[in-house]
């Protein structure tokens, strides 16, 4: 896929799997052979716990990603493939961000971070640790205020995904 991906073509995928060695390997196959690349993968322990549940957020082109999904249901061990939207689904991830900030930036870092919801996990006389939940373009804006900042590490999880309503995800 070319690096010119708009915002539309990140899809997210969730896949109910068999707890067995392997799985994850075959389903990262198939996207791989089809051409999408695999931006974040977050794998979650369900209830019943022979089973989880692989949410895989990627970039590519939609006319293909139909067949990928349903090459992806054929695998031994994959219970559900299915692609969510906004519409249908709650979509959230999370960040931690550690900048630098002194005294004299403390105040700015903090009202940035209120702003966003964040909270502050660490605090230290020349940096703080952020972390902050929401959809893709919050983190996205949240991050990109504190770049004026200087940032020591950024960690994202990757979307988690559940289906609105009495439906299963």
């Amino acid at each position: 896929m070319n690096s010119t991906s708009s915002k539309t073509d990140t899809h997210t995928i969730s896949v109910y799997v068999a707890n067995k060695p392997g799985v994850l390997a075959r389903i990262a196959q198939v996207f791989a052979r089809r051409g999408y690349n695999i931006d974040a993968l977050v794998v979650s322990p369900v209830v019943d716990t022979h089973f989880s549940r692989m949410t895989i957020t990627l970039n590519g082109h939609p006319e293909g990603l139909e067949q990928v999904i349903a090459q992806t249901n054929k695998l031994v061990d994959v219970i559900r493939c299915v692609e969510h939207s906004g519409e249908d689904s709650v979509i959230k991830e999370m960040a931690l961000v550690k900048i630098a900030a002194g005294e004299q930036d403390r105040t700015a870092a903090l009202q940035i971070a209120a702003h966003f919801g964040a909270k502050t996990l660490d605090l230290t006389p020349t940096s703080m640790i952020l972390q902050a939940t929401g959809d893709s373009a919050k983190l996205d804006a949240m991050i990109s205020l504190l770049e004026r900042f200087r940032i020591i590490e950024l960690v994202r999880t990757g979307k988690v995904v559940m289906v609105r309503g009495d439906q299963v995800t």
